[in-house]
C-alpha cells in the first residue's frame, strides 16, 4: 500500500488541497522538537508563504537520507503575517530565526495512531521539502510507542522525554532495553538549561537500565544536587539529557565500578564545577 492509500483507511480527505512536508535542519535537532512536543510550533511559523494555496498539511520529518516518518495531518485554519513573534518559554531553540508568516494548524486526531510510526521513501528530491500530495512508498509502520533506533552504546544522546518513552514501551523498544540491561556503566546527564553535568554510574543485576529507571519514576534518581533542581522547578527534569560515557561487565562490583566512576569525575571536573 502507498501513503495515500492508508491515510484513507484513516479517514484523510482528498478533496481539498493537501500539500506534504517533510521537515529536516542540518543545524536544529528536530527529532527533539517533537520529543519535547514541540515539533507544531516549528512547522507553524514559516519564512515564505507555503501553506497558503492549501487546506491542509501532511507533516513528516526527516529520517535520514530519503526517509520520512509521519507525525501529523493538520487542517490550515488561518494564516498571520507577523514580524515579531516569540517563541514559547521553554523552547527548545530559542535562538532560532523565525519566519515571517505564522499558520494557524489544527491538529486532526483520527490520524494519531500513525504519529512516529509511518515511514516513507520520500523520493529523491529532498531539497523539495513540500510538495502536492502525491503517491510515496511506505517503508514501514513501526510497533505503536517506538521511539527510534538503538545506535550504539557510545554514539546517542536521549532527551529525559525520550528515556521515559522508550523505559515505559519495552515491547516498541526491545533493543535499548536488552542493551541497556547487557551492561553496567559510567552515564553523563547534561542539564542542557545550564551546561552543568551530572556523572552518575550504573551496576548490579538490571545494568544501565535499571538505573535509569529511578530518574523515570522521579526525575532525580536521587541524587542530591538533582533533586534541590527538582525543588526550583517542578518540570526541571525536561532540561536533563542523558548518555553513556562507558560500559562496563556487569560482573564487576560495585566498588569496582564507583572506582571508575570517581575517575570521570576526576577528568570532567563534576565535583568541583558541576552537580557532584
Amino acid at each position: 500500500m502507498n501513503l495515500i492509500e492508508i491515510l484513507k483507511i484513516y479517514g484523510l480527505n482528498t478533496d481539498v488541497n493537501t500539500k506534504m512536508v517533510r521537515h529536516q535542519s542540518s543545524t536544529y535537532n528536530l527529532q527533539r522538537l517533537l520529543a519535547n512536543d514541540q515539533i507544531e510550533e516549528y512547522q507553524a511559523i514559516q519564512k515564505n508563504n507555503v501553506f497558503s494555496n492549501c487546506e491542509q498539511i501532511v507533516s513528516f520529518i526527516g529520517d535520514s537520507q530519503r526517509r520520512a516518518k509521519f507525525f501529523g495531518v493538520y487542517t490550515v485554519v488561518s494564516e498571520l503575517e507577523t514580524n515579531n513573534h516569540q517563541w514559547s518559554e521553554y523552547y527548545l531553540y530559542p535562538e532560532m530565526p523565525h519566519g515571517k508568516y505564522f499558520y494557524k494548524l489544527e491538529k486532526i486526531e483520527a490520524f494519531n495512531d500513525l504519529s512516529g510510526r509511518l515511514v516513507i521513501d520520500w523520493g529523491a528530491a529532498t531539497l523539495s521539502w513540500h510538495q502536492w500530495l502525491k503517491e510515496k512508498d511506505v517503508i514501514e509502520i513501526l510497533p505503536k510507542g517506538f521511539v527510534r533506533h538503538f545506535p550504539g552504546y557510545l554514539d546517542f544522546v536521549l532527551d529525559y522525554q525520550e528515556m521515559c518513552k522508550i523505559l515505559a514501551t519495552p515491547e516498541a523498544n526491545r533493543e535499548w532495553h536488552q542493551k541497556l540491561e547487557a551492561v553496567a556503566g559510567i552515564y553523563l546527564i547534561l542539564d542542557s538549561k545550564t551546561g552543568k553535568q551530572y556523572i552518575g554510574s550504573a551496576y548490579g543485576a538490571e545494568g544501565i537500565l535499571g538505573r535509569w529507571n529511578s530518574y523515570v519514576k522521579n526525575g532525580h534518581g536521587g541524587n542530591t544536587q538533582l533533586i534541590k533542581l527538582l525543588e526550583s522547578e517542578k518540570d526541571y527534569s525536561k532540561h536533563f539529557r542523558f548518555t553513556i560515557l562507558r560500559t562496563l561487565s556487569k560482573s564487576m562490583t560495585k566498588r569496582e565500578v564507583i572506582e571508575v566512576e570517581n575517575l570521570y569525575m576526576k577528568k570532567l571536573g563534576t565535583r568541583e564545577f558541576h552537580l557532584n
